[in-house]
């Protein structure tokens, strides 16, 4: 019986320093899988707004449309088809991605920056011109 009393101890010690570990690991699949949701949509929405953009449309209902779900980005046209149908129209959605978790904390200590930093990001969209 005194030998569980023993290991009580080493058990609480393990957990103290595997929990931290598991709770790091499970934040950063959560904000990771967020950042990737959001680039994805950045990358739609540009997409659909070059789309606009190449028939004559603006590109901002477009944009706001697909973006709906995180939130709006600044839209920016590169490259219209004002030209006569030459070229590519271009659309770029930037966005200002914010941790949820103390991940991002963390890695903006890791990384040099400050404490809790965001993440900028962009998609960029392309289509041909249509005549």
């Amino acid at each position: 019986m005194t030998r569980h009393r023993e290991e009580r101890g080493a058990a609480a010690v393990e957990a103290a320093l595997v929990i931290p570990l598991l709770l790091l690991i499970v934040f950063g699949i959560i904000d990771f899988g967020r950042m990737l949701h959001a680039q994805i949509t950045l990358t739609e929405a540009a997409r659909e707004g070059a789309r606009a953009v190449s028939l004559g449309l603006p590109p901002e209902p477009r944009v706001d449309a697909v973006t709906g779900g995180i939130g709006g980005g600044a839209v920016t046209v590169e490259a219209d088809c004002t030209t006569g149908g030459a070229g590519d129209a271009v659309v770029t959605v930037d966005y200002r991605f914010s941790f949820v978790t103390p991940v991002g904390a963390i890695a903006g200590i890791f990384a040099g920056g400050g404490f809790g930093d965001d993440v900028d990001m962009r998609g960029r969209g392309v289509m041909p011109c249509r005549a």
